[in-house]
């Protein structure tokens, strides 16, 4: 499910503007260490510190649109595609000044997260339990929004056509900054539960989620949040059932070999249809 959460940032902001940010993985990063800064640090308690952390991915992600996307967004493609991989560089080497280089411990005082509940051999901790409601909350919540809100009908106008958009009233400007908001808001709740999770967050934690969640909107169709949905539910059903047959070792090499085998077989993605030119 968090490779599902991610991938819909990834997916919402291709759909508007058909480039990949390659600064997603951070902002999945830095959501996770504001929330251990105002947890470890302020005091604050683990929900209003959750919520500061998904606030601060999101008016990153605001920050990000204007000053590296929208600059360079009558440019070609390729200029913008460095121009996030340098942002991505900028962001981690940032995260590593202000926390430093080593893993930082994200404990939590809620006994609920850290137990095990279930029947029989079918075990799951309360942490897990979060993520699955947290993720399937916000999938349903993001279809409801995309399908019955004005801001979710300028998105997706803008992912068909953006000069048919503007020509019905959309205020593209704001509707772009406004999906880099919610896009970047999912990745930075994505990034906590994983430190939650995991009871730890460093700078470089983004990486390998990033990719992984970009393989998965590959998977999806590049422009289908269902599909990036399914895409990352895919790829971490593949990359257990490597762990548990056959090793532990090859789970990260699932995400790129399944990106080889889309770019070689299906470009597209499975049942997507095709993204922007």
């Amino acid at each position: 499910m968090i490779y599902s959460l991610t991938a819909i940032g990834f997916t919402l902001i291709f759909g508007v503007l058909g480039l990949v940010n390659f600064a997603h993985g951070e902002i999945f990063m830095l959501g996770a260490f504001v929330t251990f800064s105002l947890s470890q640090y302020l005091g604050w308690g683990l929900v209003p510190a959750f919520c500061g952390g998904v606030a601060a991915g999101a008016l990153i992600g605001m920050a990000m649109e204007k000053a590296a996307f929208k600059p360079l967004r009558n440019t070609k493609h390729e200029t913008t595609l460095l121009a996030t991989l340098g942002l991505s560089i900028l962001l981690k080497e940032c995260a590593t000044l202000i926390w430093g280089p080593q893993t930082q411990s994200m404990s939590t005082d809620i006994p609920f997260l850290q137990q095990s509940y279930g029947f029989g051999d079918f075990k799951f901790s309360g942490i897990q339990l979060v993520i699955l409601l947290v993720s399937v909350g916000l999938m349903l919540g993001l279809q409801q929004l995309l399908y019955r809100t004005r801001i979710g009908f300028g998105i997706r106008a803008i992912s068909q056509n953006r000069d048919a958009a503007y020509l019905m009233g959309v205020n593209v400007e704001k509707t772009i900054n406004y999906t880099f908001a919610i896009g970047s808001a999912l990745g930075a709740t994505a990034g906590i539960l994983v430190a939650l999770y995991y009871n730890a967050v460093d700078a470089h934690m983004g990486y390998m989620p990033g990719i992984k969640a970009f393989v998965a909107m590959a998977l999806g169709g590049l422009t289908s949040v269902p599909g990036a949905v399914i895409g990352g539910i895919i790829l971490g059903m593949s990359e257990s059932l490597a762990g548990a047959y056959i090793s532990t070792g090859l789970q990260n090499a699932i995400a790129f070999l399944f990106l080889i085998l889309l770019l070689v077989v299906r470009p597209n993605g499975l049942g997507g249809r095709k993204g922007r030119s």
